[in-house]
């Protein structure tokens, strides 16, 4: 359980859009800390196994997007997707879905997921190494609520989901308000 625990400092490569450079591809790289995005701001973070797959594509960040306004009634200030995939593909992930609200956040090198205990090998699946299906609620910086999937394993032949819904999410910060 990792509830009460800093998450980890990681400095994340990113891809921002930036109209001086003109041309078909206008981005540049930018470094982005773990303290700019979770520094000062109560968010949700959740993470899954990559981007454009089945689950995550239908359900999982989809319905993040949908219920923004309600974790914002609940306090949050933003809600972040975590994956082991470079920039690119987060990029055209989160443009393919038609992203408002949710922020992605690459992590190319895997190095935050690994520092979270997160990382898990999928070479059942040709994916190599990835995250396992997690969400948590970070205060500041700090594990505040913590949603793991059951059955964190190498090569797990399933995809578990449920716990880190974002209507289970939902639910606990409801219940935590309401005590």
């Amino acid at each position: 359980m990792l509830i009460g625990r800093k998450v980890p400092d990681v400095t994340f490569r990113t891809r921002v859009r930036d109209e001086s450079i003109g041309g078909p591809n206008p981005f540049r790289w930018q470094d982005v800390t773990s303290a700019d995005y979770f520094g000062g701001k109560r968010v949700v973070l959740f993470s899954l196994p990559g981007a454009f797959t089945p689950t995550c594509s239908t359900y999982q960040l989809p319905d993040f997007e949908k219920l923004y306004s309600e974790f914002q009634a609940e306090g949050i200030d933003e809600i972040y997707c975590i994956s082991v995939n470079d920039a690119f593909v987060m990029n055209a992930w989160g443009k393919s879905q038609g992203l408002a609200n949710v922020k992605l956040i690459p992590d190319g090198s895997g190095e935050f997921t690994r520092k979270m205990g997160m990382l898990v090998r999928k070479d059942n699946l040709g994916f190599g190494l990835r995250s396992w299906r997690y969400a948590a609620v970070i205060d500041n910086g700090v594990v505040e609520q913590w949603f793991e999937e059951e059955g964190f394993s190498d090569n797990c032949d399933t995809d578990p989901y449920g716990v880190s819904s974002p209507q289970n999410i939902l639910e606990a910060l409801r219940r935590k308000q309401a005590a």
